[in-house]
């Protein structure tokens, strides 16, 4: 196993010393990524710019409004004039326009009916209907407390109670109303939590490995057709020999590649813990070894560089579409059930649990043992089937 060692050191020397290599196996993952996340990561989200004509400028229930809506995370106001809105919804530059209208906090504090306009080309669209929901609520909320403000006043009449201390009295009952509600709301989530970074990260991790089947059988198809194998036998290094060496580079290379993301993302994102990330290393060996027999077992199925390529290439792209790996597939159908042949739903299982839940081995057990049945049975069939020229093994 010394030989296998030296031959495996190797193999990673030449790794590291391959910019394209490198490129396509570390940078390229990190940046795709970077892109997925940055173009998806925040539309969970809820984000909009809330066009606002405001006719009561001066007015306190229209101040008030805009502010509570200016809390809400997500809400920006842009403020226009009525003929700039008109303008920009005739152009269709914008979809929908909020006018608050000019006896807004007049109407609001004389106790009569006023009413905020929704200006919208056709439905409006879904965000613009949401941010409408919204507006109705914080008004709602405005015309409650201006009820409750009247009626007290009219209760009191004649109490001696002066205009602040009513206004007192009243903000006393509802800031405790508010922190001791009638009815309250809990949340509860089931399930991982839905952030792009549990979504995407371990399918690019394991994606990526998969690839790296192209590579390995690329190589040594390659390498057999030159004769760079048979001549490896003249330095009394044995056939089993080299197929360990090659078997722990390829481990080695795939197993490095995942590490470096995982840490790059236990900096970026703090996903890990210590007991985590060393969790994670134990999926990501036991998966980039299944991997690492697969590549092999193509690399002897074929004979030409290209046939390696198309054949790594279709096999990787059938298994990352089988395992969902950017998107959830629903139990019950029959692409759940093609997935369990995918090994990378499995990996991509053991990822996410450890990511959402600091999941330890023992839950894992079911993916690990299956990728380490993979690994074995692979183990057995790649050596079977090993070949260093085309006509011996």
């Amino acid at each position: 196993m010394k030989k296998a060692g030296f031959i495996a050191l190797k193999e990673i020397r030449d790794f590291f010393q391959d910019r394209g290599d490198l490129i396509f196996s570390l940078i390229l993952p990190v940046l795709i990524f970077a892109l997925m996340y940055g173009a998806y990561g925040q539309q969970l989200q809820f984000n909009i710019t809330a066009y606002v004509v405001n006719q009561d400028a001066g007015g306190q229930y229209s101040q008030q409004l805009l502010t509570q809506l200016k809390a809400h995370p997500g809400i920006t106001l842009k403020m226009l004039n009525q003929e700039e809105a008109d303008s920009r919804l005739e152009r269709s530059n914008i979809q929908m326009a909020v006018v608050i209208p000019e006896d807004f906090s007049a109407s609001l504090a004389a106790g009569r009916s006023t009413q905020i306009v929704f200006k919208q080309r056709g439905h409006g669209g879904t965000a613009n209907q949401i941010l409408a929901g919204m507006v109705r609520g914080e008004a709602d909320q405005i015309n409650r407390e201006v009820r409750l403000l009247n009626q007290v006043k009219t209760d009191l009449d004649g109490s001696g109670a002066s205009q602040q201390e009513i206004e007192i009295m009243l903000q006393t009952v509802s800031a405790r109303l508010e922190s001791e509600p009638a009815v309250k709301v809990a949340d509860e989530t089931l399930g991982a939590r839905p952030d792009m970074v549990s979504q995407f990260l371990p399918g690019i991790m394991t994606m990526f490995v998969l690839f790296a089947i192209n590579l390995t059988a690329q190589t040594l198809v390659e390498e057999r057709r030159r004769g760079t194998l048979e001549r490896l036998l003249t330095t009394r290094l044995t056939v089993g020999e080299l197929f360990a060496g090659k078997f722990i580079a390829n481990t080695a290379r795939g197993f490095v590649q995942t590490i470096i993301l995982m840490l790059l993302a236990w900096a970026v994102f703090n996903l890990f813990t210590p007991l985590s990330f060393l969790t994670a290393t134990v999926v990501a060996l036991v998966f980039s070894a299944a991997c690492s027999t697969l590549g092999i077992i193509l690399a002897s199925l074929t004979r030409s560089q290209n046939q390696a390529t198309w054949v790594a290439v279709f096999f990787s792209m059938l298994m990352v579409m089988l395992s969902g790996t950017f998107v959830e597939i629903s139990p019950g159908n029959l692409l759940y059930s093609l997935s369990k042949l995918s090994l990378n739903t499995y990996a991509n299982e053991a990822f996410r649990e450890i990511i959402t839940n600091q999941a330890s081995l023992g839950s894992l057990s079911h993916p690990l043992l299956v990728m380490s049945g993979v690994t074995a049975a692979g183990l057995i069939i790649s050596r079977l089937l090993f070949r260093v020229n085309q006509g011996k093994s």
